[in-house]
């Protein structure tokens, strides 16, 4: 009885319910108004007119969290020089967000989507029963406001390289 009862409970905590559907590739990027790390507000029409790399993650102060923020950090010279920008977004709370800002110095804004409702929009919200979080996905989004690339499959170490070559490449057939 007791492994039945064991296998129940890590069944329950272990495999998440996924909330919203994914918008696909080619439909506009659903609208968020979050407060970033300094408890100002942000939308998504404030990004308007340049391109936009929406990165969600799961937790501040975690490692492959940290890896992700701190390239996105380092490259943020080469995104400012094609014209995009970087949003990163979790569920942690401002002022999380404000230390994890402060102590990595991060360059661009990490908005906190307490209630989970942008993660839902963009169907990236896994709840765990215990815990909810985002899962660890992005999405390009053209000066237009449309979603034009969607990374499912995230690797922090190399994710942000992927994301600057895809922009560069989608920027210069754009101009074209």
């Amino acid at each position: 009885m007791k492994t039945l009862f064991a296998l129940i409970l890590i069944t329950f905590i272990s495999v998440p319910a996924i909330a919203g559907e994914t918008p696909a590739v080619g439909e506009p990027a659903p609208g968020f108004k979050l407060q970033d790390q300094n408890g100002e507000w942000h939308d998504l029409q404030d990004y308007r007119e340049s391109w936009l790399a929406v990165y969600f993650y799961p937790k501040d102060q975690t490692p492959g969290c940290t890896t992700e923020a701190c390239n996105f950090r380092d490259n943020i010279f080469a995104f400012r020089a094609i014209g995009a920008a970087v949003v990163g977004i979790s569920l942690d709370d401002v002022e999380s967000h404000k230390e994890f800002s402060d102590k990595y110095k991060l360059p661009f804004v990490i908005l906190a989507d307490e209630g989970g409702a942008v993660a839902d929009a963009y169907g990236v919200l896994r709840d765990y029963k215990l815990i909810k979080i985002a899962s660890r996905q992005s999405f390009l989004v053209n000066p237009e406001g449309v979603i034009v690339k969607h990374y499912e499959d995230v690797d922090p170490d190399t994710h942000t390289q992927e994301v600057l070559s895809d922009l560069e490449t989608m920027i210069a057939e754009s101009l074209r």
